[in-house]
């Protein structure tokens, strides 16, 4: 789903906002220059150190703000409890204070201006510490293989290959390459063949929520209808390896994760899509649902939009769980089974969470 966004430029003396397109539920924000300061340690103390820069970052960061809560604040017409609920401000959205009133923020985040308690969101230092613990740094693929490094040049051995528009996640940075997480390990990249942003939640008006529960509910529906006869079809050859384990969930999610898993040991192929001769990881999650009549994307990074999201807590077979630069299928048991990597082939992987999880997709 694109919703409206705010870029924010914070530089010293500067605040500029331009509405933007985003992805599902994030925004980007960059930081244009940056803060200098002189401060005196040896005659300072802790407390005083952190009240200098408090008041240094104040200026800078006027009108920023970033929600702390456990999962969301309700966002309200006007300052009171009593007012109606327009959206919801989820834990470490992004937004910008216009002014407090009565122990309240109005705020704006995303498609959404109202009214917050300020209890609930962090401005100056503390929305600046945790805008920097809150963004996901990421790099967008932009030629059509990357070769993916074991060292920061270009004459280390490659550790793996990541296609367009793929989207990774930055773990470090220098002046000309980047870190980047994938199914191999962390490895560097230059940054003339990506794109960086950072990613940030923010705000959710209530007709988007209604519209975003609206479409996944059709989608599931028609996932669901697409699947009947193919689940019946698959359990009368009865040609499906067992799946790892039942972990509940839905007759036809199962169905996914014990067709799937039959494919256990055949090989890994870059850019393939044959479940028996060779498949990525996004080759393998697209055909193994294609059996389902369902059609997937073959991208990670487009798979993190498909179907609806739930957590990792709640994941069960079928469910398609999605890593930076890679993705699999879960089976039950806090298992996957996926296109790992060339030296592995499709495998069962367990934990689940053997890697950071960007997202839990349902289908069915």
């Amino acid at each position: 789903m694109i919703r409206k966004g705010f870029l924010i430029c914070l530089a010293a003396g500067l605040f500029v906002i331009q509405p933007m397109s985003a992805d599902a539920a994030q925004i980007s924000l960059a930081l244009a220059g940056g803060i200098t300061t002189s401060l005196d340690e040896s005659s300072a103390s802790d407390n005083e150190m952190v009240e200098v820069l408090d008041e240094v970052v104040k200026d800078n960061y006027t009108g920023f703000c970033i929600a702390k809560v456990n999962d969301y604040v309700n966002v309200r017409s006007e300052p009171s409890e009593d007012g109606e609920i327009l959206g919801k401000l989820f834990n470490k959205s992004v937004g910008t204070v216009e002014q407090e009133e009565n122990g309240w923020y109005l705020i704006t985040s995303g498609n959404v201006h109202g009214y917050v308690k300020n209890d609930f969101v962090a401005i100056g230092i503390d929305a600046k510490t945790l805008a920097e613990e809150a963004g996901t740094r990421m790099a967008v693929v932009t030629t059509e293989t990357l070769r993916v490094r074991q060292e920061a040049t270009t004459d280390s051995s490659i550790l793996g290959l990541i296609p367009m528009a793929e989207e990774l996640v930055v773990k470090e940075e220098t002046d000309d390459f980047v870190k980047v997480a994938i199914e191999e390990g962390d490895g560097w990249v230059s940054k003339d063949y990506v794109d960086l942003r950072t990613d940030y939640v923010y705000a959710e008006s209530r007709e988007e929520e209604k519209a975003r529960l609206a479409k996944e509910e059709e989608a599931r529906q028609a996932a669901q209808k697409a699947a009947e006869s193919k689940v019946k079809g698959n359990s009368k050859s009865g040609g499906s390896a067992p799946a790892v384990g039942t972990g509940g969930g839905s007759a036809s999610g199962n169905a996914v994760a014990s067709f799937a898993s039959q494919f256990v040991g055949n090989p890994y192929v870059y850019g393939g899509t044959s479940l028996t001769n060779g498949a990525d990881c996004s080759g393998f999650v697209m055909s193994v649902y294609a059996n389902f009549g369902v059609g997937l994307p073959h991208s990670s990074s487009a798979l993190r939009g498909a179907g609806y999201g739930v957590s990792l807590a709640d994941a069960q077979p079928g469910d398609i769980i999605c890593y930076s630069g890679h993705v699999g299928i879960y089976v039950g048991n806090n298992t996957i089974v996926h296109a790992s990597t060339a030296a592995t082939g499709i495998k069962y992987t367990s934990p689940a969470n053997y890697k950071d999880v960007l997202a839990v997709r349902r289908i069915f």
